[in-house]
């Protein structure tokens, strides 16, 4: 076939198989997992793709899961990703008895995975391709519970918070050449947003010791670890004007612990954050100044704190050249300029940006859906464009890139210029990974 008739193949498949996709989609909204914690989304997702006669290997960092797709001849490897885990949001309606919900919009980037899968492998089109497709299911990319995840790195579980992070560590990214996947996101009557740029950010773990006293009748013998938590935050706000505006700086403590009885002095205050920056010198800068900031609130009070930084994701580079072939496969879709929004800004994190910085990567953000990310609100509206439209564009543009003796993707590769290797990029995450103790 030529690439054009390998093209409609595979949307014809997709079509005669669009309620078996959204029936996934659907599936995996219904047992949402913490990350780390998706052990029933990863064997549901196993299920589906193993019925593709694809063979899994699962149980990688803790719940992922990797499937290769070989084509007719030796070519550049394309990844499809999709994430398993979801987030927290207790008050929304659809949230199970942990809090736990799928208003990020994970199950709809496995669905859309599992639909490229099955668009491609079914019609048989993989098998006129130069290369190989990896479809490779994501842990932990909602960086929560840093405490559990804490647990399982002293375990020796695992290395890093993130999941991207910890299968690039053990290697499941050294065979992969380009990467992709999309993201949920409410754009009203717009089914694409392409070329998005995120920031990254650094994780803080913060904990203020002081000393217990009665609070009525001898605060004067305590040392208030809460003040001094509290002047820690109030420092932190003051540094906003020290921000440059192009960084795009965001900080966001929230107390996790506020200590322990009302009527002792608080001697045990614990704090959580993230530090945001467009870029890693502006990451940088900024934790710097939260660190100086958090120590200058236990000097105040003559307080111990103790600064734990994690580290957390890169921001999300753009490809031009994946933008590009995605684009024209949306318009082979029918979608028109009037259907699509070119870049977006978020300062938001995405774990997808660390894959960015090491080979070239489109992250495009899919309609459908209505009410912020991560809110009550969220939910899915138009299960055409939130699961098959990606499907198709990701499968079309697979075939673009390894069509032929796959010379697009070697185009792609020949433009691209990583920003960092991977030996570079683990040395930079040890870099961040820092714990200090500052006593008075």
């Amino acid at each position: 076939m030529d690439r054009l008739e390998l093209k409609k193949s595979v949307m014809a498949l997709i079509d005669g198989q669009r309620e078996a996709i959204i029936a996934v989609g659907r599936d995996i909204y219904s047992t949402p997992e913490y990350g780390y914690k998706e052990f029933e989304t990863s064997k549901k997702l196993g299920a589906y793709l193993k019925e593709l006669g694809l063979e899994v290997e699962e149980n990688i960092a803790i719940t992922g899961m990797k499937a290769v797709a070989g084509g007719k001849a030796e070519g550049p490897c394309v990844a499809i990703l999709g994430e398993l885990d979801a987030i927290s949001c207790a008050n929304h309606d659809d949230a199970v008895e942990t809090g736990a919900v799928h208003a990020c919009g994970h199950n709809i980037q496995v669905a859309g995975m599992y639909g490229a899968a099955l668009g491609l492998v079914r019609s048989g089109a993989i098998k006129e391709l130069a290369g190989r497709v990896s479809f490779i299911g994501t842990p932990a990319e909602e960086y929560i519970e840093l405490e559990y995840r804490d647990e399982l790195r002293k375990a020796g579980k695992i290395t890093y918070f993130g999941g991207k992070q910890e299968l690039i560590a053990k290697g499941y990214f050294d065979d992969v050449d380009i990467a992709m996947m999309f993201h949920a996101l409410d754009m009203g009557e717009k089914s694409m947003l392409i070329g998005p740029e995120s920031n990254g950010f650094i994780g803080k773990k913060v904990r203020y010791v002081g000393r217990e006293s009665h609070a009525g009748s001898a605060p004067e013998q305590g040392i208030n670890a809460l003040n001094a938590a509290t002047l820690g935050i109030n420092n932190i706000h003051a540094q906003r004007d020290t921000f440059k505006d192009s960084d795009r700086v965001r900080v966001h403590p929230i107390i996790t612990k506020g200590g322990d009885i009302v009527n002792s002095v608080p001697a045990d205050v614990r704090l959580e954050s993230y530090v945001r920056a467009r870029t890693i010198d502006g990451m940088l800068d900024a934790n710097m100044k939260v660190d100086r900031s958090l120590k200058a609130g236990a000097m105040a009070i003559g307080a111990e704190v103790q600064i734990t930084s994690i580290p957390g994701y890169l921001p999300i580079l753009r490809n031009i050249d994946l933008d590009n072939l995605f684009r024209d496969n949306l318009h082979l879709l029918g979608l028109g300029p009037e259907d699509l929004i070119e870049g977006g800004d978020f300062t938001g994190s995405f774990d997808f940006g660390d894959i960015s910085h090491l080979m070239p990567a489109i992250h495009p953000m899919a309609g459908g859906v209505t009410g912020n990310l991560h809110t009550r609100d969220f939910k899915t509206i138009d299960e055409e464009r939130a699961y098959i439209i990606p499907a198709k564009a990701m499968a079309l543009t697979v075939i673009d890139l390894l069509y032929g003796k796959a010379e697009e993707a070697r185009r792609v590769l020949d433009n691209f210029e990583p920003k960092m290797t991977k030996e570079g990029y683990l040395e930079f995450l040890q870099s961040v990974d820092a714990r200090e103790i500052y006593k008075p």
